[in-house]
C-alpha cells in the first residue's frame, strides 16, 4: 500500500542534486536534501485544495507533470484514481517515483520525460496537473507545457490544475516585477518567472482552457508555521537541525527566506483549476 505521508521516500533512492555542493544547488534540491518533502509554494494546504477541486475518482486517468519527490503523488494515490502516471526529467526523481504503489487497483507508472514533451498518447488523461514548475519557465516554455497538458487531456471531462507562485497586485510595475524575479533567481539558483493571477488565467485561456476555480494563499515556504504544518513538528525540527549543522546550507536557506520576506507583499501562491474550452484542433 502507498503511504499517504508526503514525507515518505525510500532511503535507497538517490536525491536529485546529489554531487552538487550547497552553494551551487538549486534551492528546491537543497531543501529536499535537508529532508523537506513539501516543496510547493502554497504548501499542503493548497495542494489538498487542488486535489479536492479536481474531484478525482476511480474512472480518472491522472498525469502529474514534474512529479518530483512524490509528495503529491501519494496524496493522489490515496484518492484511488483509475491510473496515475508521474512524469519527471530527473532520473533520481523517476527512480523514486517508480517505487510508488497504490492502496487500490490504481495502475501506477513513472516516465522520464520533459513536461513539454511527455510522449504519452493524445487524449489519454482525464486529469493533468503540475506544481511549482511553470513559475520557473520562460514564457515560450510555459506555453509548451500548458499545450502539452491540453494535448494529453480528453476533450470531455478533462481537468487541468496548476499550483504556482504569483505576483501581486495585478498591476504590479514591470520594473518591480523584474527586480523580484531577479532576486528570486539569485536566491534559489533557478530562473523564477511567476505571473500575476490575471496573467496565469490569460495564459490558460490562450492555450484552450476555461478557469473554473482558483485560490490564493501566502507564499510562506520557509516560515516556521508553514514548515510545521507541512512537515510535522518533529520532522521540521530535524530539517532545521540539519541546516544549522552545515554552514553553507544554512547561508543558502537564510538567503532564500530573506528574499521571500523582502518581497512577501508581492509574492503569493495560487492554484487554478481549468477545463478544455473546445475540442483539440
Amino acid at each position: 500500500m502507498a503511504s499517504t505521508d508526503p514525507q515518505a521516500l525510500p532511503n535507497s533512492i538517490p536525491m536529485p542534486g546529489d554531487g552538487l555542493d550547497a552553494a551551487r544547488m538549486p534551492g528546491h534540491w537543497l531543501l529536499a536534501r535537508l529532508g523537506k518533502r513539501v516543496l510547493r509554494p502554497g504548501g499542503l494546504e493548497l495542494t489538498r485544495w487542488m486535489l479536492d477541486n479536481l474531484a478525482l475518482g476511480p474512472d480518472d486517468r491522472v498525469v502529474e507533470l514534474a512529479a518530483g519527490l512524490g509528495a503529491t503523488a501519494r496524496l493522489t494515490l490515496a484518492r484511488n484514481p483509475g491510473s496515475y502516471t508521474a512524469v519527471d526529467r530527473d532520473p533520481a526523481a523517476v527512480a523514486g517515483l517508480g517505487t510508488l504503489t497504490a492502496p487500490s487497483a490504481t495502475e501506477v507508472a513513472a516516465v522520464r520525460a520533459d513536461a513539454a514533451d511527455t510522449g504519452l498518447p493524445t487524449g489519454s488523461a482525464t486529469v493533468v496537473y503540475g506544481e511549482a514548475m511553470l513559475s520557473m519557465q520562460p514564457e515560450p516554455a510555459k506555453r509548451r507545457i500548458v499545450r502539452e497538458a491540453r494535448r494529453l487531456l480528453a476533450d470531455t471531462g478533462g481537468r487541468y490544475a496548476i499550483h504556482e507562485m504569483c505576483l501581486l497586485p495585478e498591476d504590479l510595475d514591470t520594473e518591480h516585477a523584474k527586480e523580484i524575479t531577479r532576486d528570486l533567481g539569485e536566491a534559489i539558483h533557478v530562473g523564477a518567472r511567476p505571473l500575476t493571477p490575471r496573467g496565469w488565467v490569460a495564459l490558460l485561456a490562450d492555450e484552450g482552457f476555461t478557469v473554473t476555480a482558483r485560490r490564493r494563499v501566502p507564499m510562506a515556504l520557509l516560515e516556521p508555521r508553514r514548515l510545521i504544518a507541512d512537515e510535522g513538528l518533529t520532522h521540521a525540527a530535524r530539517i532545521a537541525g540539519r541546516a544549522l549543522r552545515d554552514p553553507a546550507t544554512r547561508r543558502r536557506v537564510v538567503e532564500m527566506r530573506r528574499v521571500f520576506r523582502r518581497h512577501q507583499a508581492h509574492l503569493s501562491a495560487i492554484s487554478i483549476i481549468a477545463v478544455p474550452t473546445s475540442p483539440k484542433p
